[in-house]
């Protein structure tokens, strides 16, 4: 039996006009006043016992459990109390088995584990708990405190006594136990979970590179307007987020449609940077000016280049994990660490013989991470942190693939009946 489990947010506010307020202020969007399991906060929460989503299972049996984080801003662990969830799948990849009691989800990201259950009628229920990860540190800077959900969500695991064909008239007739979950900042078990991540077969990982990229990926600030009053980290600021130092604008045309009618003068530049326009410690103590730029800028690659990108975390406004989104590909994660990247040393340790395939993969706090993909499908692909917050502020970019010389390997016209934004 196959369950979806899908985790989210809820706000007693339009989630729109959350953003839209914090967006006006510079400052932190309000914090969600729940987390929910298939769009139900469960009994920890005031008020909500009667909303908990219940899973009933059958002695003896496996059940597939589709995990899927949709929560705007969290990172999540997840456990079953008493029992244990084999890994055999991430992001529609599959990987190999492994066992866990507690596992990690990021937004964006999907697992799908399998959880069998006790031989016998065990006379207990059995708590689903879920509750943020804060790949975040530094307790002098106001950013995370809030813009984090730091309650927990629970749904139960509730067992069908086949000898009975009555069931017990309340919850309360049986024990439940409850999982211990990791501390909230553990990004040791973070780091450990994600390493036991591998193919399950041996992929087609591109061994040579024909295109480099390294991005910073990380917090900053703009300066406040003359006739507005800001509520960023520092006064006179807004929050910012960037990468590479380019805080995304979104742009006046789509820039699929730009890009295809070939009207991209004044709509996009197609002149990302590469390489992070200053370096500096990236780890290390953050440099004294914290804003960064703006622009609508894409990396352009040829068609069916093999591409090697590196990540980095840095410290500005406190190192902080980022779970970046590239649309359009699967890629291979060849490589992560703590600290700064080594572009000497580091690349001798990538993993080119299982890494795991995904398309979402999170940039550890303090760290970086190294992937590689095959452009192999023309067009424009939006790349983002995955945290709503952070993408908002302006932690995205895109990738503009170009056609290749084959019929089939050239972007397709837009449908006739296309509606027109």
């Amino acid at each position: 039996m196959e369950v979806p489990v899908i985790f989210g947010e809820w706000w007693k506010a339009d989630t729109e006009a959350v953003v839209s307020q914090a967006l006006q202020t510079g400052g932190s969007p309000n914090v969600s006043d729940a987390f929910t399991i298939n769009g139900l906060p469960g009994p920890l929460y005031n008020c909500s016992a009667q909303d908990t989503f219940r899973l009933k299972v059958e002695p003896g049996k496996t059940y597939m459990l589709r995990l899927i984080n949709a929560a705007l801003d969290d990172e999540l662990f997840f456990s079953v109390a008493n029992h244990t969830l084999t890994i055999v799948e991430v992001d529609a990849v599959y990987v190999k088995p492994f066992t866990v009691k507690t596992l990690i989800i990021s937004p964006g990201q999907t697992t799908n584990v399998l959880l069998t259950t006790k031989p016998l009628y065990p006379k207990a229920n059995f708590y689903m708990l879920a509750a943020f990860y804060l790949g975040y540190q530094n307790p002098r800077d106001p950013l995370r405190p809030s813009t984090i959900n730091n309650t927990t969500v629970a749904g139960i695991l509730e067992y069908q006594n086949p000898g009975s064909p009555i069931a017990p008239t309340s919850d309360k007739d049986l024990p439940l136990f409850k999982p211990t979950l990791p501390r909230f900042n553990d990004t040791g078990f973070v780091a450990n979970f994600a390493s036991k991540l591998r193919s399950l077969a041996t992929p087609v990982v591109p061994r040579s590179v024909d295109k480099k990229f390294f991005f910073t990926v990380g917090m900053g600030t703009f300066p406040c307007p003359m006739d507005a009053t800001c509520q960023g980290p520092v006064n006179g600021t807004r929050f910012a987020a960037a990468v590479n130092n380019v805080s995304f604008v979104l742009p006046s045309m789509a820039l699929l449609q730009s890009h295809f009618t070939g009207m991209s003068r004044g709509v996009y530049g197609s002149d990302f940077p590469a390489m992070p326009p200053f370096q500096f410690n990236y780890t290390g103590a953050p440099p004294d000016n914290m804003n960064v730029g703006k622009g609508t800028k894409v990396a352009v690659l040829p068609f069916n280049a093999s591409v090697e990108l590196v990540m980095q975390d840095t410290s500005i406004l406190g190192i902080i994990s980022h779970p970046m989104h590239l649309h359009g590909f699967n890629f291979f994660v060849v490589g992560q660490g703590f600290g700064n990247y080594d572009p000497v040393n580091d690349p001798a340790k990538f993993n080119l013989i299982d890494p795991v395939e995904r398309n979402t993969v999170v940039v550890p706090a303090g760290g970086w991470v190294a992937i590689r993909f095959l452009a192999d499908n023309p067009g424009v692909w939006f790349m983002h942190c995955h945290l709503e917050v952070h993408a908002s502020w302006g932690m995205r970019m895109a990738w503009l693939v170009l056609d290749g010389s084959l019929p089939n390997h050239k972007l397709m016209p837009p449908p006739t009946d296309l509606p027109e934004c």
